[in-house]
């Protein structure tokens, strides 16, 4: 945790200074302050990945500085404040914070809060659609097109097809296709050769040679990126060869004219 620097920013020296002890206990970075202009100056040096505000600092109001932090490079926000109410909450959220913690509170809540936090800041999020050129495929709507045509396809072969494509080219073994693309724990590898099978006859143009999802001896499939590309740049050179036969089709009539 050493990598994740947070900055305590808290009227009351001794909550402070406990807050920020407990926090280096578990290896974070911490920096403190006082006060806003503190915290500006504390925040523009250090850039944390979360910043602990009090709700109610000597010097200015915490609401308002949570949203100048929101301006920034959007970090994690806990607000802490001794108004409880409603009201005060959605304040707070709506200015910003990804949470809010009334005082007084449990000093286990607290790292458990932050924790949470840094979780989420380093989960990633998933992406809603891939584009692979000739492929697309919709997360959302659990549709894929092919070449230009939307392809029928089970919730399985969906999920087959979707866990070869973001390999992306790398070969995966049986036990690792099933792993990744089943709900569900099963004992036979070989399931992954029917529905294989089964995909195949929906997205290749000759499923007895095919060339998009290969089978890799002693090791399992590969989805080929590179015949995508080649769609891809058959796709471009035929755009252009149309182009050009427009071209050259609008300069002879206006000739003939």
């Amino acid at each position: 945790m050493g990598s994740v620097c947070i900055e305590i920013i808290e009227g009351n020296p001794h909550l402070r200074s406990l807050l920020g002890w407990h926090l280096q206990q578990l290896e974070y970075r911490v920096h403190q302050a006082a006060s806003i202009y503190q915290a500006r100056e504390v925040f523009l040096s250090h850039q944390p990945t979360l910043v602990v505000l009090d709700a109610d600092l000597p010097d200015g109001d915490g609401i308002e500085f949570c949203r100048w932090l929101h301006r920034q490079q959007q970090p994690l926000i806990l607000m802490l404040s001794a108004r409880n109410s409603e009201g005060d909450i959605v304040a707070g959220l709506k200015a910003g914070a990804d949470d809010y913690l009334s005082k007084p509170f449990g000093m286990q809540e607290f790292l458990a809060r932050v924790e949470a936090l840094i979780r989420r800041k380093r989960t990633p999020t998933a992406p809603a659609y891939l584009d692979y050129g000739t492929l697309q495929i919709d997360l959302v709507q659990r549709r894929v097109r092919f070449q230009g045509e939307f392809i029928d396809l089970t919730p399985q072969e969906f999920s087959l097809l979707y866990v070869l494509a973001q390999a992306g080219g790398v070969p995966l073994s049986r036990s690792e296709l099933l792993r990744r693309a089943w709900p569900d724990a099963i004992d036979n590898p070989r399931t992954i050769d029917t529905h294989v099978l089964s995909l195949r006859k929906k997205v290749e143009l000759d499923p007895r040679q095919p060339n998009l999802i290969q089978t890799i001896r002693n090791v399992g499939y590969r989805f080929n990126m590179e015949i995508l590309n080649i769609n891809i740049s058959q796709s471009q050179t035929t755009k252009l060869a149309r182009e050009r036969f427009n071209n050259q089709r609008s300069t002879l009539s206006s000739s003939q004219v």
